[in-house]
């Protein structure tokens, strides 16, 4: 594409998340995991002042943009926002950054639920950094990625996602605390494997919802006199209700619920009752289909399938109205789990979904190439 070999590659997983959906953003427990399926970012130094932006998935031509440019792209460019503005962020923080090329090309399907925003921002924050000649520790590097989403992307987002991405431990969950941002890696038990489903749809009424959510998440805080959820309790909001109104009361309930859930999770793996765990998931679905409202028809159809060929559980996976849905099955069914749920996926709402078994790995990094 630029007519010469890199200097630097960089890779950074995508994410699923076991159970703790929508909490993140109020200081809650989640529990995610680095996966099998990756963003790569190939770059060089240039002379030039200029970020020099390609990627596979999009096509096209190059996005090129000055590094001292200090607002977010428009129009067809809009996705080298998730490249930019991180670059930026280095460069408004005083860390030494100049012209670069970059492309990127993935394994990771983007708007599935399973962070493709989030690893184009490691990724790209790797080779920032790798260009730079210097290194920060996983968490700075992503709150720094998020300040880009918030800043460049326009998307209120918690710090999951960035920190999943950039922390991952083969073959271990992350318990993450939002709050202390603390990481406690937490085995998956011998005999017991994650199956994500892709859906293949994406509704457009998810389009600005992300942020209403968030807001009556902060209303009921509010409300209630706290900082955030993380510290309300259901005899609390139950007594604020007709305060809340109905809508904001089920979003700040399905919050403590599923704070709770992460908990109890945790607890029954660990207490060897796999069933148990796997209903904490179904119910999280239910919660977010009823109290916190977003998910779809299809992934409704997903977790009923999943429940049918033997899920332990099943839950919508992401910010909802589409994407994904992560399973938790016996690691001996997994492959036959898979190809049943597409075949009755397909049969009932004639879409041909994805599903693949999901491997927890470790976090983005990226290395100098050796020219040869």
């Amino acid at each position: 594409m630029f007519g010469g070999r890199p200097e630097i590659a960089a890779r950074s997983p995508g994410r699923i998340n076991v159970i703790g959906e929508h909490v993140d953003y109020q200081e809650g427990l989640v529990l995610p995991a680095a996966i099998d399926r990756y963003v790569f970012a190939h770059a060089r130094r240039i002379d030039a002042p200029q970020l020099r932006l390609w990627s596979a998935e999009i096509g096209g031509r190059p996005v090129t943009v000055g590094i001292g440019h200090s607002e977010p792209l428009t129009g067809s460019d809009f996705w080298a926002n998730y490249v930019f503005g991180v670059f930026a962020q280095y460069r408004d923080a005083g860390h030494p950054v100049g012209g670069l090329e970059i492309t990127f090309e993935a394994t990771l399907p983007a708007g599935a639920g399973m962070s493709s925003s989030a690893a184009i921002e490691a990724a790209t924050a790797l080779a920032v950094e790798t260009a730079g000649g210097f290194s920060l520790p996983a968490r700075d590097r992503a709150l720094l990625c998020q300040r880009a989403d918030h800043d460049y992307v326009g998307v209120p987002c918690g710090i999951m996602d960035q920190l999943a991405v950039n922390s991952g431990v083969a073959g271990h969950l992350l318990e993450i605390d939002c709050r202390s941002l603390g990481v406690t890696p937490t085995s998956l038990p011998d005999g017991l494997s994650l199956v994500a489903v892709d859906s293949k749809v994406k509704h457009t009424l998810a389009d600005g919802e992300y942020g209403k959510r968030r807001a009556d998440c902060e209303a009921a805080a509010g409300q209630l006199g706290l900082p955030t959820l993380r510290d309300a309790t259901l005899a609390q909001i139950d007594a604020a209700a007709a305060a809340l109104g109905g809508r904001v009361a089920r979003r700040a309930r399905h919050v403590v619920r599923e704070i709770a859930r992460v908990r109890e999770f945790i607890a029954a793996l660990q207490a060897g009752n796999a069933g148990d765990a796997g209903q904490r998931m179904f119910d999280s679905h239910a919660s977010l289909r009823d109290d916190y409202e977003v998910s779809c028809d299809e992934l409704d159809q997903l977790v009923a399938i999943a429940a049918s060929h033997g899920a332990l559980g099943s839950r919508l996976m992401g910010g909802g109205f589409g994407g994904s849905t992560i399973n938790l099955v016996r690691s001996a069914e997994a492959d036959a789990f898979a190809a049943d749920v597409i075949a009755d996926y397909a049969e009932c709402c004639g879409i041909e979904g994805s599903a693949f078994v999901v491997h927890p790995v470790a976090g983005a990094g990226a290395q100098k190439e050796v020219a040869s």
